[in-house]
């Protein structure tokens, strides 16, 4: 059976529309809870979410389906996806749920799964749970139905964690810190986090109303952090995205800094301490070649793995490395998390701030990025990562084949549609910025015209 419902991340979509009803919801709860229903002890499942309106639908709907096949449900409230990843394993839960649509509008919202051990599920328990959602499941008997309750520690629990990331001697005396937590999950512990750790901290995107989650801010909105940053005369901005795994800070002159800069920062510095396992890092095709130039030049590896940070943490995995991710800020540090934690790398790259005691203008852009164009074509009627949509089309792939033609042996492309989204994405690299930037529109001009 293939992927009805899983896409790259989980299960996601618009609220009370395709496959994200409370209804899919209830079904969800039910299947993850057979299927994690292994051994004789009293079953358990976290569920933690970010600040969505439809997450107290989802929430509701989830608990119904665990309880009505015996297994008892721990309630979280809003916390980071790593969050709960780390509470699922802490409080010997069988599986752990997020309900977040990371980076989206508020209005869509979806469903992540971690087994016991904190990780995300492999392609094979995701198949085995997408089948029993076309079946209809055994219910408990009344008397073992299971219950429900909600832990009220659960913030203090996740903020001592990521703090324990680093050295119990290091502090952020002196730092002024801008942290844009985009009105979503991480919007008590991220900057509760940093100012235990001795840091002046200037909170923003921290007033969520169930709508403005991602609202013209946060890591895929850099405006309002930069401006902040500027205004305030902060040392450096941290910016986080709706379910606080991702990560993309600013400098003290409000300039970029992502997820490939990030990498070959906190890459580096561990290597140089001898932390750094597996000899270099994982990150995916998206990465600028520019990341791949300089960790060759510091004697790294860079293992490129597919989109999605599912698969970056299936090659660290594989290959033995303890650090991985994405350019759009997507960090992992098994050291530390077992999936991306916006939280714990902003405080990996406070700590190299502190300890260099370099501005943060000098300190993060470490390589120069190779001209590279990304941009996307939205499509309708499509089931994110289900199909490839207007890619299927003859035309498309025609010029597709023309650019790939025309970049041979000076530079790269990557098509793909996108795992959460109904959109196609087209990025092109290569030393000619021109060239990048002709290749881009000719095939998101041949998307569009097959599009409609």
């Amino acid at each position: 059976m293939g992927r009805q419902f899983f896409g790259t991340d989980g299960i996601r979509g618009k609220t009370n529309a395709g496959v994200m009803t409370a209804a899919t919801a209830m079904k969800v709860g039910q299947a993850a809870g057979t299927h994690f229903m292994r051994g004789s002890h009293q079953h358990r499942v976290v569920i933690g979410k970010d600040t969505r309106l439809s997450g107290y639908m989802l929430e509701n709907a989830l608990v119904a389906g665990f309880t009505s096949v015996g297994m008892d449900v721990i309630l979280l409230g809003p916390l980071p996806t790593p969050a709960v990843a780390l509470l699922t394993r802490e409080l010997r839960a069988d599986v752990g749920v997020m309900i977040s649509a990371s980076h989206n509008p508020y209005e869509d919202n979806g469903i992540k799964l971690f087994g016991p051990d904190g990780f995300k599920l492999s392609d094979e328990d995701e198949l085995a749970i997408e089948t029993m959602l076309a079946q209809d499941l055994p219910l408990a008997a009344s008397p073992e139905i299971g219950r429900a309750r909600r832990i009220e520690d659960a913030r203090g629990r996740y903020i001592h964690a990521v703090k324990s990331s680093l050295p119990d001697s290091l502090r952020f005396d002196g730092l002024k810190i801008v942290v844009d937590c985009a009105n979503g999950a991480a919007y008590q512990v991220a900057p509760s986090a940093i100012w235990e750790l001795g840091a002046e901290v200037i909170a923003i995107g921290v007033s969520p109303n169930g709508k403005n989650i991602n609202d013209r801010c946060g890591s895929t909105h850099l405006e309002l952090v930069r401006e902040t940053v500027v205004a305030s005369g902060a040392d450096i901005g941290i910016a986080l995205d709706g379910d606080a795994d991702r990560l993309i800070v600013v400098d003290e002159h409000g300039k970029t800094v992502d997820g490939d800069q990030l990498m070959a920062l906190i890459g580096t510095q561990m290597a140089a301490r001898g932390a750094l396992r597996g000899g270099g890092i994982v990150a995916t095709v998206m990465s600028n070649l520019g990341l791949e130039r300089f960790l060759a030049a510091q004697g790294l590896d860079l293992i490129r793995a597919k989109v999605g940070d599912r698969y970056v943490l299936e090659a660290m995995k594989a290959g033995g490395f303890n650090v991985g991710g994405e350019q759009s800020g997507h960090m992992i540090m098994l050291d530390h998390a077992t999936t991306g934690d916006g939280t714990v790398a902003a405080l990996q790259v406070l700590a190299a701030l502190v300890q260099s005691g370099k501005k943060a203008s000098e300190l993060l852009h470490l390589f120069d990025p190779v001209p590279q164009l990304l941009k996307n074509v939205r499509f309708a009627g499509g089931q994110f990562s289900r199909d490839n949509g207007p890619l299927d089309d003859p035309r498309v792939q025609a010029v597709i084949a023309a650019a790939e033609a025309q970049l041979a042996g000076r530079g790269r492309l990557v098509i793909r549609p996108s795992g959460t989204e109904p959109v196609i994405r087209v990025m092109a690299e290569g030393d000619d910025a021109a060239e990048v930037e002709q290749v881009v529109d000719a095939i998101c001009a041949a998307v569009k015209e097959a599009a409609q």
